[in-house]
């Protein structure tokens, strides 16, 4: 019987799959170097052994992958291992701590990272999955899990619904897939950040290859589109605390 780690560190490998998919690191039908054979190649040592990285993605088959083989796909494609291996973190970064942490609770007083909009969009904020000294945390009830950022609005593109000043708490998302259309995101891309409504672009294979970036205030800021790529950080807003 497939003991239960195993079974959990499969379903992971699935979800970065698709996420490598969907950044088009990896591409089915490709013979350009992006192929099932070349990723097998890449995570197994045998380009013809696709049909075993099939097998692990059927949830239906008694076959999944192992330790060994999840470290080597961290290694060749940028994963973050924390996540594959432990399930710590999200796949490709922006690790925020782990409020269940034992070290985190005795340094810290909450689970949600309050940091600037100049910082989180710049290098301010700490991305290696551990708390700096200076980082503030703190707590609000209701709100629990790991992953969470909070920080401030500068500027009026998302009023009345988000007004300049009021600070938004959001959640780190695993990619472009699991956006919902015309809901709030922050986009942190290439020392940018922008809190919009999304839409998803998708490119002529279904990939989310741009996203529609669209502000509540549309008289004054027209709407954009985005490229989506490999620096490219999405967070769901999930709260907002307004001023009086």
């Amino acid at each position: 019987m497939i003991r239960e780690d195993r079974i959990e560190l499969n379903k992971r490998f699935i979800k970065v799959f698709q996420l490598l998919e969907e950044r088009g690191d990896v591409i089915l039908n490709d013979r350009g170097g992006k192929g099932m054979g070349d990723f097998a190649e890449r995570i197994l040592g045998n380009r013809s052994y696709g049909h075993i990285i099939r097998a692990f993605l059927n949830e239906d088959d008694k076959r999944v992958i192992d330790y060994r083989h999840a470290r080597t796909l961290c290694h060749e494609y940028g994963v973050n291992e924390s996540y594959l291996v432990d399930g710590i973190g999200t796949p490709f970064g922006f690790d925020l701590p782990d409020s269940n942490n034992k070290e985190h609770q005795i340094r810290n007083t909450g689970n949600i990272l309050f940091t600037t909009v100049q910082a989180f969009a710049g290098s301010g904020v700490d991305v290696g999955g551990s708390a700096s000294e200076d980082n503030q945390y703190y707590a609000i009830p209701g709100v629990s899990g790991n992953g969470l950022v909070a920080f401030p609005i500068d500027g009026d593109s998302m009023d009345p619904v988000i007004k300049n000043g009021d600070t938004i708490i959001c959640r780190q998302i695993g990619g472009p897939h699991e956006i919902k259309d015309n809901e709030i995101y922050a986009i942190k891309n290439n020392g940018a950040l922008w809190v919009k409504y999304v839409q998803k672009i998708a490119n002529k294979k279904g990939r989310v290859a741009s996203l529609k970036l669209i502000s509540a205030n549309h008289l004054e800021y027209d709407p954009f589109d985005e490229e989506v790529n490999e620096h490219t950080r999405l967070f769901k807003v999930i709260r907002l605390i307004s001023n009086l």
